[in-house]
Protein backbone atom coordinates (compact mmCIF):
# COMPACT_ATOMS: atom_id res chain seq x y z
CA UNK A 1 0.00 0.00 0.00
CA UNK A 2 1.20 3.40 -0.15
CA UNK A 3 2.33 6.54 1.91
CA UNK A 4 0.08 9.42 2.09
CA UNK A 5 0.63 12.61 0.07
CA UNK A 6 3.06 10.55 -2.57
CA UNK A 7 0.82 11.12 -5.49
CA UNK A 8 0.24 14.28 -7.50
CA UNK A 9 -3.36 14.60 -8.74
CA UNK A 10 -5.38 16.84 -10.76
CA UNK A 11 -6.01 20.51 -9.27
CA UNK A 12 -9.35 21.05 -7.81
CA UNK A 13 -10.29 23.52 -10.82
CA UNK A 14 -9.64 20.23 -13.42
CA UNK A 15 -12.42 18.92 -11.52
CA UNK A 16 -15.15 21.25 -13.07
CA UNK A 17 -18.00 21.36 -11.48
CA UNK A 18 -18.29 17.30 -10.45
CA UNK A 19 -18.32 18.84 -6.49
CA UNK A 20 -21.20 20.21 -7.59
CA UNK A 21 -23.01 17.04 -8.01
CA UNK A 22 -23.41 15.32 -4.38
CA UNK A 23 -24.46 11.43 -5.37
CA UNK A 24 -26.92 11.38 -2.29
CA UNK A 25 -29.13 13.20 -3.85
CA UNK A 26 -32.13 12.72 -6.09
CA UNK A 27 -31.29 11.60 -9.31
CA UNK A 28 -32.94 14.16 -11.92
CA UNK A 29 -35.61 13.03 -14.22
CA UNK A 30 -34.80 15.04 -17.07
CA UNK A 31 -34.98 13.06 -20.64
CA UNK A 32 -33.06 10.36 -21.03
CA UNK A 33 -29.90 11.55 -23.67
CA UNK A 34 -30.42 9.69 -26.92
CA UNK A 35 -27.28 7.89 -27.90
CA UNK A 36 -26.99 5.03 -31.04
CA UNK A 37 -24.72 2.30 -31.09
CA UNK A 38 -23.11 0.71 -33.44
CA UNK A 39 -20.84 -2.94 -33.39
CA UNK A 40 -17.54 -2.78 -35.11
CA UNK A 41 -14.77 -5.41 -35.82
CA UNK A 42 -12.95 -7.03 -33.41
CA UNK A 43 -9.18 -4.99 -31.91
CA UNK A 44 -7.59 -8.00 -31.59
CA UNK A 45 -7.52 -7.30 -27.47
CA UNK A 46 -8.32 -10.86 -26.37
CA UNK A 47 -9.18 -10.85 -21.93
CA UNK A 48 -7.49 -13.78 -20.39
CA UNK A 49 -8.59 -15.98 -18.46
CA UNK A 50 -7.26 -15.06 -14.79
CA UNK A 51 -7.76 -11.14 -15.70
CA UNK A 52 -9.23 -11.17 -12.38
CA UNK A 53 -7.28 -10.65 -8.96
CA UNK A 54 -7.01 -9.87 -5.44
CA UNK A 55 -4.57 -8.58 -3.75
CA UNK A 56 -3.31 -8.90 0.18
CA UNK A 57 -0.96 -7.89 2.55
CA UNK A 58 2.56 -9.87 2.99
CA UNK A 59 1.74 -9.51 6.97
CA UNK A 60 -1.58 -11.13 6.21
CA UNK A 61 0.52 -14.60 6.47
CA UNK A 62 1.73 -14.11 10.07
CA UNK A 63 -1.65 -15.56 10.54
CA UNK A 64 -1.57 -18.86 9.04
CA UNK A 65 -4.95 -19.97 9.43
CA UNK A 66 -6.34 -17.19 7.24
CA UNK A 67 -4.81 -18.49 3.77
CA UNK A 68 -6.57 -22.07 4.93
CA UNK A 69 -7.60 -24.79 2.64
CA UNK A 70 -10.25 -24.59 5.46
CA UNK A 71 -11.47 -20.83 5.50
CA UNK A 72 -14.77 -22.08 3.14
CA UNK A 73 -16.29 -19.03 3.02
CA UNK A 74 -13.74 -16.63 1.50
CA UNK A 75 -12.51 -19.86 -0.62
CA UNK A 76 -16.25 -19.69 -2.20
CA UNK A 77 -16.30 -15.48 -2.35
CA UNK A 78 -12.63 -15.64 -4.06
CA UNK A 79 -13.79 -18.79 -6.35
CA UNK A 80 -16.91 -16.46 -7.18
CA UNK A 81 -14.97 -13.73 -9.14
CA UNK A 82 -13.89 -16.91 -12.32
CA UNK A 83 -12.49 -20.35 -12.32
CA UNK A 84 -9.54 -18.14 -13.17
CA UNK A 85 -7.83 -15.68 -11.30
CA UNK A 86 -4.49 -14.62 -9.93
CA UNK A 87 -4.12 -13.99 -6.01
CA UNK A 88 -1.15 -11.16 -5.47
CA UNK A 89 0.39 -11.09 -2.11
CA UNK A 90 2.37 -8.42 -1.54
CA UNK A 91 2.17 -4.78 -0.42
CA UNK A 92 3.59 -2.06 1.90
CA UNK A 93 4.33 -4.74 4.72
CA UNK A 94 5.98 -7.02 2.15
CA UNK A 95 9.16 -5.07 3.19
CA UNK A 96 8.56 -5.68 7.25
CA UNK A 97 8.06 -9.60 6.52
CA UNK A 98 10.75 -11.88 7.19
CA UNK A 99 11.19 -15.60 6.41
CA UNK A 100 11.43 -17.72 9.70
CA UNK A 101 12.90 -14.61 11.29
CA UNK A 102 14.58 -14.76 14.52
CA UNK A 103 12.92 -11.94 16.39
CA UNK A 104 15.51 -11.07 18.22
CA UNK A 105 17.90 -10.58 15.51
CA UNK A 106 15.11 -8.75 13.27
CA UNK A 107 12.61 -7.23 15.49
CA UNK A 108 9.72 -8.78 14.49
CA UNK A 109 6.54 -9.33 16.80
CA UNK A 110 6.57 -12.24 18.91
CA UNK A 111 2.89 -12.63 18.76
CA UNK A 112 1.49 -14.27 15.66
CA UNK A 113 -1.21 -11.88 14.08
CA UNK A 114 -4.74 -13.37 14.46
CA UNK A 115 -7.62 -13.48 11.55
CA UNK A 116 -8.13 -10.61 9.04
CA UNK A 117 -5.71 -7.42 8.38
CA UNK A 118 -6.68 -4.31 6.23
CA UNK A 119 -4.48 -2.72 4.08
CA UNK A 120 -2.00 -0.92 5.22
CA UNK A 121 -2.55 2.98 4.94
CA UNK A 122 0.72 4.27 4.94
CA UNK A 123 0.55 6.47 8.03
CA UNK A 124 3.51 4.99 9.69
CA UNK A 125 5.86 1.92 9.23
CA UNK A 126 4.23 -1.16 9.79
CA UNK A 127 5.15 -3.62 12.23
CA UNK A 128 7.40 -6.64 11.36
CA UNK A 129 6.37 -9.83 11.31
CA UNK A 130 7.27 -13.72 10.64
CA UNK A 131 6.58 -15.55 7.58
CA UNK A 132 6.64 -19.62 8.61
CA UNK A 133 6.46 -22.92 6.65
CA UNK A 134 3.42 -23.42 8.05
CA UNK A 135 1.79 -20.31 6.32
CA UNK A 136 3.23 -21.46 2.75
CA UNK A 137 1.81 -24.82 3.42
CA UNK A 138 -1.59 -23.17 4.33
CA UNK A 139 -1.73 -20.72 1.56
CA UNK A 140 -0.99 -24.34 -0.91
CA UNK A 141 -3.92 -25.67 0.81
CA UNK A 142 -5.99 -22.49 0.01
CA UNK A 143 -5.05 -22.53 -3.84
CA UNK A 144 -5.52 -25.84 -3.93
CA UNK A 145 -9.30 -25.19 -3.57
CA UNK A 146 -9.15 -22.88 -6.30
CA UNK A 147 -8.01 -24.90 -9.08
CA UNK A 148 -7.76 -22.36 -11.75
CA UNK A 149 -6.00 -19.66 -9.62
CA UNK A 150 -2.45 -18.61 -9.22
CA UNK A 151 0.11 -16.51 -7.36
CA UNK A 152 1.80 -13.26 -7.02
CA UNK A 153 4.41 -13.53 -4.14
CA UNK A 154 6.43 -10.56 -3.02
CA UNK A 155 9.87 -10.84 -1.60
CA UNK A 156 11.52 -8.78 0.95
CA UNK A 157 13.75 -5.73 -0.97
CA UNK A 158 13.21 -3.34 1.08
CA UNK A 159 15.07 -4.61 4.38
CA UNK A 160 15.75 -7.98 3.55
CA UNK A 161 18.99 -9.46 1.90
CA UNK A 162 19.67 -11.30 -1.62
CA UNK A 163 20.04 -14.95 0.91
CA UNK A 164 16.89 -14.32 2.90
CA UNK A 165 14.98 -14.04 -0.28
CA UNK A 166 16.74 -17.18 -2.05
CA UNK A 167 16.12 -19.30 0.73
CA UNK A 168 12.17 -17.94 0.92
CA UNK A 169 11.48 -18.38 -2.88
CA UNK A 170 13.10 -21.97 -2.68
CA UNK A 171 10.81 -23.03 -0.07
CA UNK A 172 7.67 -20.96 -1.46
CA UNK A 173 8.93 -22.61 -5.44
CA UNK A 174 8.53 -25.74 -3.63
CA UNK A 175 5.31 -25.69 -1.97
CA UNK A 176 3.45 -23.70 -4.30
CA UNK A 177 5.03 -25.59 -7.49
CA UNK A 178 2.99 -24.81 -10.93
CA UNK A 179 0.24 -22.71 -8.68
CA UNK A 180 3.33 -19.89 -8.36
CA UNK A 181 2.92 -17.25 -11.90
CA UNK A 182 5.61 -14.92 -10.60
CA UNK A 183 8.16 -13.80 -7.58
CA UNK A 184 7.68 -9.82 -7.39
CA UNK A 185 10.92 -8.45 -5.31
CA UNK A 186 10.03 -4.78 -3.95
CA UNK A 187 6.98 -2.93 -3.06
CA UNK A 188 6.46 0.36 -4.58
CA UNK A 189 10.26 1.11 -4.93
CA UNK A 190 10.03 4.45 -6.31
CA UNK A 191 8.49 5.44 -2.94
CA UNK A 192 11.20 3.73 -0.84
CA UNK A 193 12.54 7.25 0.28
CA UNK A 194 9.34 8.78 1.48
CA UNK A 195 8.93 4.80 3.42
CA UNK A 196 12.35 5.67 5.19
CA UNK A 197 13.64 2.67 3.33
CA UNK A 198 16.30 4.36 1.14
CA UNK A 199 17.66 7.78 0.96
CA UNK A 200 15.78 10.34 -1.46
CA UNK A 201 18.74 9.76 -3.96
CA UNK A 202 17.77 6.41 -4.95
CA UNK A 203 16.57 5.94 -8.49
CA UNK A 204 15.99 3.52 -11.27
CA UNK A 205 19.62 2.63 -12.43
CA UNK A 206 20.20 2.12 -8.48
CA UNK A 207 17.03 -0.12 -7.86
CA UNK A 208 18.18 -2.13 -11.29
CA UNK A 209 21.14 -3.02 -9.73
CA UNK A 210 19.73 -3.97 -6.15
CA UNK A 211 16.94 -6.23 -7.84
CA UNK A 212 19.44 -7.79 -9.91
CA UNK A 213 21.37 -9.06 -7.18
CA UNK A 214 18.15 -10.60 -5.84
CA UNK A 215 17.33 -12.38 -9.01
CA UNK A 216 20.24 -13.55 -9.13
CA UNK A 217 20.57 -15.23 -5.70
CA UNK A 218 17.15 -16.55 -6.17
CA UNK A 219 17.73 -17.62 -9.71
CA UNK A 220 20.89 -19.92 -8.31
CA UNK A 221 18.57 -21.56 -5.76
CA UNK A 222 15.70 -22.04 -7.82
CA UNK A 223 16.74 -22.23 -11.71
CA UNK A 224 13.52 -22.37 -13.29
CA UNK A 225 11.73 -19.17 -11.13
CA UNK A 226 9.53 -16.66 -12.89
CA UNK A 227 9.56 -12.75 -11.73
CA UNK A 228 7.54 -10.02 -12.61
CA UNK A 229 8.18 -5.86 -11.57
CA UNK A 230 9.12 -3.29 -10.95
CA UNK A 231 5.85 -2.90 -8.86
CA UNK A 232 6.51 0.87 -8.92
CA UNK A 233 3.93 3.22 -7.40
CA UNK A 234 3.52 5.53 -10.63
CA UNK A 235 6.98 6.88 -11.78
CA UNK A 236 6.59 5.87 -15.29
CA UNK A 237 10.43 6.51 -15.69
CA UNK A 238 11.10 3.55 -14.41
CA UNK A 239 9.09 1.07 -16.52
CA UNK A 240 11.10 1.24 -19.86
CA UNK A 241 14.67 1.12 -18.39
CA UNK A 242 13.67 -1.91 -15.65
CA UNK A 243 12.21 -3.74 -18.47
CA UNK A 244 14.61 -3.60 -20.74
CA UNK A 245 17.16 -4.82 -18.40
CA UNK A 246 15.19 -7.76 -17.09
CA UNK A 247 13.41 -8.44 -20.72
CA UNK A 248 14.05 -11.98 -20.91
CA UNK A 249 13.37 -13.15 -16.89
CA UNK A 250 10.13 -11.07 -16.67
CA UNK A 251 6.97 -13.03 -17.06
CA UNK A 252 4.88 -9.53 -17.33
CA UNK A 253 6.03 -6.13 -16.24
CA UNK A 254 3.61 -5.08 -13.07
CA UNK A 255 2.91 -1.31 -11.66
CA UNK A 256 0.15 -0.39 -9.37
CA UNK A 257 -2.43 2.58 -9.81
CA UNK A 258 -5.11 4.20 -7.39
CA UNK A 259 -7.76 6.43 -8.73
CA UNK A 260 -8.09 8.72 -5.92
CA UNK A 261 -5.82 9.97 -2.85
CA UNK A 262 -5.29 11.20 -0.05
CA UNK A 263 -8.88 10.04 1.66
CA UNK A 264 -8.77 13.65 4.04
CA UNK A 265 -8.94 15.50 1.02
CA UNK A 266 -12.51 16.13 0.76
CA UNK A 267 -12.40 16.70 -3.52
CA UNK A 268 -11.59 12.98 -3.41
CA UNK A 269 -15.63 12.13 -3.69
CA UNK A 270 -18.11 9.80 -5.84
CA UNK A 271 -17.89 11.99 -8.70
CA UNK A 272 -14.68 12.88 -9.39
CA UNK A 273 -13.79 8.76 -8.90
CA UNK A 274 -16.80 8.28 -11.79
CA UNK A 275 -15.40 10.99 -14.16
CA UNK A 276 -12.25 10.09 -16.32
CA UNK A 277 -8.94 10.27 -14.62
CA UNK A 278 -5.98 11.77 -17.41
CA UNK A 279 -3.84 10.26 -14.98
CA UNK A 280 -4.82 6.77 -15.92
CA UNK A 281 -4.32 7.33 -19.45
CA UNK A 282 -0.36 8.82 -18.39
CA UNK A 283 -0.21 5.12 -17.22
CA UNK A 284 -1.30 3.19 -20.16
CA UNK A 285 0.54 5.03 -21.79
CA UNK A 286 4.03 4.13 -19.88
CA UNK A 287 2.88 0.69 -19.38
CA UNK A 288 1.77 0.33 -23.49
CA UNK A 289 5.36 1.88 -24.29
CA UNK A 290 6.97 -1.20 -22.45
CA UNK A 291 4.89 -3.56 -24.40
CA UNK A 292 6.42 -1.61 -28.00
CA UNK A 293 10.04 -1.62 -26.91
CA UNK A 294 10.21 -4.98 -25.00
CA UNK A 295 7.09 -7.06 -26.36
CA UNK A 296 6.15 -7.82 -22.25
CA UNK A 297 2.53 -7.93 -21.13
CA UNK A 298 1.49 -6.11 -18.23
CA UNK A 299 -0.93 -6.15 -14.79
CA UNK A 300 -1.91 -3.50 -12.47
CA UNK A 301 -1.00 -5.89 -9.86
CA UNK A 302 -2.05 -3.49 -7.07
CA UNK A 303 -4.84 -0.83 -7.67
CA UNK A 304 -8.30 0.35 -6.14
CA UNK A 305 -9.89 3.35 -5.84
CA UNK A 306 -8.50 6.15 -3.55
CA UNK A 307 -4.80 4.63 -1.81
CA UNK A 308 -4.15 4.78 1.98
CA UNK A 309 -6.67 2.17 2.78
CA UNK A 310 -9.28 4.11 0.56
CA UNK A 311 -12.16 6.07 1.84
CA UNK A 312 -15.23 6.02 3.36
CA UNK A 313 -18.50 6.45 1.75
CA UNK A 314 -16.42 6.54 -1.38
CA UNK A 315 -14.84 3.74 -1.71
CA UNK A 316 -17.37 1.28 0.32
CA UNK A 317 -20.29 2.52 -1.96
CA UNK A 318 -22.43 1.29 -5.18
CA UNK A 319 -19.64 3.92 -7.33
CA UNK A 320 -17.37 1.97 -6.45
CA UNK A 321 -18.79 -1.55 -8.30
CA UNK A 322 -19.51 0.84 -11.09
CA UNK A 323 -15.98 2.59 -11.01
CA UNK A 324 -14.60 -0.97 -10.78
CA UNK A 325 -16.14 -2.69 -13.77
CA UNK A 326 -15.50 0.34 -15.80
CA UNK A 327 -11.82 0.45 -14.70
CA UNK A 328 -11.54 -3.41 -15.70
CA UNK A 329 -12.62 -3.14 -19.29
CA UNK A 330 -10.32 0.06 -19.64
CA UNK A 331 -7.69 -2.12 -19.05
CA UNK A 332 -8.11 -4.90 -20.79
CA UNK A 333 -8.73 -2.18 -23.88
CA UNK A 334 -5.62 -0.86 -23.31
CA UNK A 335 -3.86 -4.40 -23.41
CA UNK A 336 -3.23 -5.15 -19.98
CA UNK A 337 -3.46 -9.23 -19.44
CA UNK A 338 -5.37 -8.41 -15.64
CA UNK A 339 -5.60 -6.38 -12.52
CA UNK A 340 -5.06 -7.10 -8.62
CA UNK A 341 -7.83 -5.47 -6.28
CA UNK A 342 -5.73 -5.00 -3.16
CA UNK A 343 -8.13 -5.48 0.04
CA UNK A 344 -7.98 -7.20 3.39
CA UNK A 345 -9.84 -6.93 6.67
CA UNK A 346 -12.66 -4.19 6.62
CA UNK A 347 -10.80 -1.42 4.76
CA UNK A 348 -12.86 0.61 2.76
CA UNK A 349 -12.19 -0.42 -0.47
CA UNK A 350 -11.62 -4.43 -0.15
CA UNK A 351 -13.94 -6.36 -2.56
CA UNK A 352 -14.14 -8.84 0.50
CA UNK A 353 -15.05 -7.58 4.11
CA UNK A 354 -14.60 -9.70 6.86
CA UNK A 355 -12.82 -12.04 9.05
CA UNK A 356 -12.96 -15.73 9.95
CA UNK A 357 -14.58 -15.37 13.42
CA UNK A 358 -16.96 -12.97 11.72
CA UNK A 359 -17.54 -13.86 8.23
CA UNK A 360 -17.21 -12.54 5.27
CA UNK A 361 -19.59 -10.51 2.80
CA UNK A 362 -19.01 -9.25 -0.79
CA UNK A 363 -18.67 -5.33 -0.87
CA UNK A 364 -19.95 -3.35 -3.88
CA UNK A 365 -17.23 -3.43 -5.85
CA UNK A 366 -17.01 -7.15 -5.79
CA UNK A 367 -20.30 -6.72 -7.69
CA UNK A 368 -18.81 -5.00 -10.20
CA UNK A 369 -16.52 -7.92 -10.83
CA UNK A 370 -18.94 -9.93 -11.27
CA UNK A 371 -20.51 -7.78 -13.57
CA UNK A 372 -17.40 -8.07 -15.61
CA UNK A 373 -16.42 -11.73 -15.14
CA UNK A 374 -20.14 -12.42 -16.84
CA UNK A 375 -19.36 -10.35 -19.39
CA UNK A 376 -15.50 -10.67 -20.50
CA UNK A 377 -14.91 -14.34 -21.74
CA UNK A 378 -13.49 -13.43 -25.24
CA UNK A 379 -12.27 -10.77 -27.55
CA UNK A 380 -13.16 -6.91 -27.17
CA UNK A 381 -15.04 -5.45 -30.22
CA UNK A 382 -14.47 -1.90 -31.61
CA UNK A 383 -17.77 0.16 -31.07
CA UNK A 384 -18.86 3.39 -32.24
CA UNK A 385 -21.62 5.92 -30.34
CA UNK A 386 -23.30 8.42 -32.09
CA UNK A 387 -22.76 10.82 -29.42
CA UNK A 388 -20.78 10.83 -26.24
CA UNK A 389 -22.79 11.93 -23.23
CA UNK A 390 -20.61 12.29 -20.02
CA UNK A 391 -20.60 8.99 -18.07
CA UNK A 392 -21.83 6.56 -21.01
CA UNK A 393 -19.14 3.75 -21.50
CA UNK A 394 -19.98 0.65 -23.68
CA UNK A 395 -17.72 -2.34 -24.07
CA UNK A 396 -18.72 -5.39 -26.85
CA UNK A 397 -16.74 -9.11 -26.30
CA UNK A 398 -17.36 -11.66 -29.02
CA UNK A 399 -17.10 -14.77 -27.40
CA UNK A 400 -15.19 -18.29 -28.96
CA UNK A 401 -18.20 -19.29 -30.00
CA UNK A 402 -19.39 -15.73 -32.10
CA UNK A 403 -21.72 -14.21 -29.80
CA UNK A 404 -21.39 -10.69 -28.65
CA UNK A 405 -22.01 -9.62 -25.45
CA UNK A 406 -22.42 -5.78 -24.25
CA UNK A 407 -21.84 -4.19 -20.99
CA UNK A 408 -23.50 -0.40 -20.56
CA UNK A 409 -22.56 1.84 -18.13
CA UNK A 410 -23.92 5.07 -17.00
CA UNK A 411 -21.65 6.77 -14.72
CA UNK A 412 -23.28 9.78 -14.77
CA UNK A 413 -25.25 11.12 -11.81
CA UNK A 414 -27.69 12.97 -13.03
CA UNK A 415 -28.58 11.78 -16.80
CA UNK A 416 -30.89 8.52 -17.80
CA UNK A 417 -29.10 7.39 -21.11
CA UNK A 418 -31.48 5.55 -24.01
CA UNK A 419 -28.94 3.85 -26.03
CA UNK A 420 -30.08 2.17 -29.43
CA UNK A 421 -28.42 -1.18 -29.63
CA UNK A 422 -27.06 -2.88 -32.83
CA UNK A 423 -29.78 -5.63 -34.35
CA UNK A 424 -26.84 -8.11 -33.07
CA UNK A 425 -28.08 -7.35 -29.88
CA UNK A 426 -31.71 -7.62 -29.74
CA UNK A 427 -33.63 -10.03 -28.51
CA UNK A 428 -30.90 -11.57 -26.12
CA UNK A 429 -30.79 -11.41 -22.49
CA UNK A 430 -30.58 -8.36 -19.72
CA UNK A 431 -29.79 -7.85 -16.60
CA UNK A 432 -29.23 -4.33 -14.67
CA UNK A 433 -26.51 -3.97 -12.08
CA UNK A 434 -28.02 -1.55 -9.56
CA UNK A 435 -28.04 0.33 -6.09
CA UNK A 436 -30.14 2.87 -4.73
CA UNK A 437 -27.60 5.23 -5.43
CA UNK A 438 -24.22 5.63 -6.32
CA UNK A 439 -23.39 6.23 -2.74
CA UNK A 440 -25.50 3.26 -1.45
CA UNK A 441 -23.41 0.72 0.73
CA UNK A 442 -26.11 -1.97 0.97
CA UNK A 443 -29.11 -2.60 -1.35
CA UNK A 444 -27.00 -3.76 -4.91
CA UNK A 445 -27.99 -6.06 -7.06
CA UNK A 446 -26.93 -8.02 -10.22
CA UNK A 447 -30.24 -9.62 -12.27
CA UNK A 448 -32.10 -8.27 -9.04
CA UNK A 449 -30.25 -10.84 -6.87
CA UNK A 450 -27.96 -10.31 -3.87
CA UNK A 451 -24.34 -12.23 -3.81
CA UNK A 452 -24.46 -14.32 -0.99
CA UNK A 453 -21.79 -15.03 1.80
CA UNK A 454 -20.71 -18.22 0.10
CA UNK A 455 -20.18 -16.17 -3.48
CA UNK A 456 -23.35 -17.57 -4.81
CA UNK A 457 -25.49 -15.92 -7.39
CA UNK A 458 -28.59 -16.28 -9.45
CA UNK A 459 -30.25 -13.85 -10.81
CA UNK A 460 -34.10 -13.86 -10.31
CA UNK A 461 -35.46 -11.69 -13.15
CA UNK A 462 -33.86 -10.53 -16.57
CA UNK A 463 -34.89 -8.46 -19.49
CA UNK A 464 -35.16 -9.15 -23.11
CA UNK A 465 -33.44 -6.73 -25.13
CA UNK A 466 -35.41 -4.52 -27.69
CA UNK A 467 -34.04 -1.99 -29.87
CA UNK A 468 -33.51 0.55 -27.22
CA UNK A 469 -31.83 -0.08 -23.55
CA UNK A 470 -33.12 2.81 -20.70
CA UNK A 471 -29.81 2.87 -18.56
CA UNK A 472 -30.70 4.91 -15.96
CA UNK A 473 -28.03 7.27 -13.76
CA UNK A 474 -25.54 5.37 -11.92
CA UNK A 475 -26.26 1.76 -13.26
CA UNK A 476 -25.16 -0.49 -15.20
CA UNK A 477 -26.51 -3.27 -17.72
CA UNK A 478 -24.99 -6.58 -19.42
CA UNK A 479 -26.46 -8.12 -22.83
CA UNK A 480 -25.95 -11.28 -23.28
CA UNK A 481 -27.19 -14.95 -25.17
Amino acid sequence: MPVMDRRRFLSLSALGTAALHPASRLLSQAAPLPVTLTLDKPTGRKIAEDFAGLSYESAQLSDPDFFAGDNKQLIDLVGGLGQHGVLRIGGNTSEYCFWKADPKAHGVSANPLQDALGPDKGNKAPQRRVITEQAIHSLREFLDRLPGWSLIYGLNLGQGTPEMAAEEAAFVSRAMGSKLLAFQMANEPDLFYKNGLRPSSYNAQQFIAEWRRFFEAVRKRVPDASFAGPDTAFNNDWLVPFAKAFRNDLKFVSSHYYAEGPPADPAMDIPRLLRADPKLDREFEGLQQVTKETGLPFRLAETNSCYGGGKQDVSDTFASALWGADYMFRIAQAGGIGVNFHGGGYGWYTPIAGTRAKGFRARPLYYGMRLFRQASAGELLDTSLSTAPDGLRVYAVQTPGGHVTLTALNLSLDHPIELALDQRLTGKSLIRLKAPSAAAKTGETLGDAMIGADGGWHEKSHEVAGERLQLPAASAALVYS
